[in-house]
């Protein structure tokens, strides 16, 4: 029985290899030659590409102004919200004004007192030049009145300055926001005695709309963007037209663009590196100061270079970037590439290619140096543009 089982087995074993040697094509069974692999395939060329770098930095208001008292004596009124925003003259605090407009009250009569003077001392000087002109009093006589005159505008000049300051000293008895702002926390309470020469602040206020942003640069890396463009491998941006964005720690882009600022004068002596600033706009308050970000800023603009998509770069054993390439005949051969930064899905190519060179995209895994292959037109739809990177 089991005899049996085995030589019919052995025979559907026999049926079924004459079965698939029978459907094997012809070009198997002729020296085992493969058919030329299909692959998808790209013809390069060369285009403008922006030189980004991307650098660390931090949010810093515009604009920061401490609110001190400059008058003297007792708080009385907290007037602000902690943390809203104040405008410019809104009154934050409320000092005890009873002292101040009992010193106004003063320089009022001082003065009052002074015009009296002075109306008399010009009566004085009109009736010793009525007897002069009529020969009846002496010229010193008219010109001690003339002095006495002089000396009664001097003190209402003085006393009007001294009620003068007066008033502004009981303005000052409400402090007021220097600037429009974010306000912090209050420094002092109601009840306490707040002096004009005190070097503490009542509060702190931080204009965000807009901020800037300082961020920092190897002066190596500078100093090479200025010989690429001076040796014209790189092209200079437009003063005032490059583009800075902002990108958070989780990798999100801030929604609004910035502008470049300046870029200091000098290099931090302890870490080689210059400070740039640039100003970006913040209606919605979501950059606050303090903040780490990092700055993406165009630097320059590589106008004659070579974009690969990413996904037909592979590595070799030695971790070198290698692409395929199309050659006459239709023959693929991989080629050693030096890849800068990305854009978007493409990487920008150092060298090793050139415009007109014919690029594996899709199929590179299955391909072998020298293999024939079938290449179609690479079909894509628009590759997305991004912000520069360094490669990995």
């Amino acid at each position: 029985m089991n005899m049996l089982f085995h030589t019919k087995s052995l025979r559907c074993a026999l049926m079924l290899a004459l079965l698939l040697f029978a459907g094997l094509p012809a070009y198997a069974q002729e020296g085992g030659a493969m058919p030329p692999a299909a692959v998808s395939v790209l013809t390069l060329d060369a285009r403008p590409v922006p030189v980004v770098s991307e650098l660390p930095g931090r949010i810093a208001a515009t604009r920061v102004s401490e609110v001190r008292a400059r008058v003297s004596g007792i708080l009385q009124e907290r007037v602000f919200e902690q943390g809203s925003l104040v405008q410019q003259g809104d009154v934050l605090y409320r000092i005890d004004p009873a002292l101040f407009r009992v010193r106004v009250a003063s320089a009022e009569a001082s003065l009052e007192r002074a015009k009296a003077t002075q109306l008399n001392a010009r009566q004085q000087l009109e009736r010793q030049k009525s007897l002069r002109d009529r020969d009846v009093a002496s010229g010193v006589e008219y010109d001690a009145a003339a002095v006495a005159l002089a000396q009664a505008d001097a003190d209402v000049a003085l006393a009007q300055a001294a009620l003068d300051e007066a008033k502004i000293n009981l303005g000052y008895t409400e402090v007021r926001a220097p600037i429009s702002g974010i306000i912090g926390g209050a420094l002092v309470t109601e009840g306490a005695l707040v002096t004009a020469d005190a070097g503490d602040a009542l509060a702190m206020i931080q204009q965000i709309d807009p901020v800037y942003a300082d961020f920092t640069q190897s002066s190596g890396d500078l100093l090479a963007l200025k010989r690429a463009v001076e040796n014209g491998s790189l092209a200079s941006t437009e003063a005032g037209k490059a583009d800075i964005k902002l990108v958070f720690d989780d990798g999100t882009v801030y929604g609004q663009s910035g502008k470049l600022l300046f870029r200091s004068a000098s290099v931090d002596t302890t870490t080689g590196q210059v400070t740039l600033r640039g100003e970006f706009p913040n209606p919605k308050g979501d950059l606050l100061p303090g903040l780490y970000v990092r700055v993406r800023i165009e630097q320059a603009v590589r106008e004659k270079a070579i974009l690969i998509p990413q996904r037909a770069v592979i590595r070799a054993a030695d971790g070198k970037a290698q692409v395929y390439v199309v050659e006459q005949g239709d023959v693929a051969q991989p080629r050693d590439v030096e890849l800068s930064q990305s854009s978007g899905n493409e990487w920008v190519v150092e060298s090793g290619l050139s415009a007109g060179e014919r690029l594996v995209v899709d199929g590179v895994q299955k391909l072998q140096p020298g293999a024939k292959v079938a290449p179609e037109e690479w079909r894509s739809g628009e590759v997305a543009s991004g912000d520069a990177k360094e490669p990995e």
